[in-house]
């Protein structure tokens, strides 16, 4: 005697809409399209660097348009959102073990907020430091 089991109904597009965390968990993945954008424009800056002095300039002096300018805006948000939410479910993605006992979830969060707080001082002091 063998039953079917019950197999509970998701809507197909719109299962994410139910609850806060899937619409949170949406968000973060939609960032992750800015960055992709963001980093195929970093790369096609460096082929037009690999150009010579012209083409760079040209792609610098498009970098400069509102347009331009707004998306980057964008992404920085959508990188900061995107970061934030990963240094914030870390414990639960990497615990770390300190003998017999589990490192505090807190202490996890803390040092990777102070280690991406140290390395954007050090990038920005590199260019304020270069460009002077």
């Amino acid at each position: 005697m063998s039953r079917k089991p019950y197999i509970r109904p998701v809507p197909k597009t719109s299962w994410y809409r139910k609850h806060d965390r899937y619409k949170r968990y949406i968000i973060r993945e939609v960032t992750c399209i800015f960055i992709g954008i963001y980093t195929a424009i970093l790369s096609f800056g460096l082929l037009n660097l690999s150009e010579g002095q012209e083409s760079f300039d040209l792609f610098m002096a498009t970098l400069r348009t509102p347009g331009a300018l707004v998306f980057h805006l964008f992404a920085l948000a959508f990188a900061f959102y995107h970061s934030a939410t990963w240094f914030n479910v870390t414990p639960q993605a990497m615990p770390l073990m300190k003998g017999d006992d589990f490192v505090s979830g807190s202490l996890i969060i803390r040092v990777h907020y102070a280690a991406w707080a140290a390395v954007s001082l050090v990038i920005l002091f590199s260019v304020i430091v270069v460009g002077a």
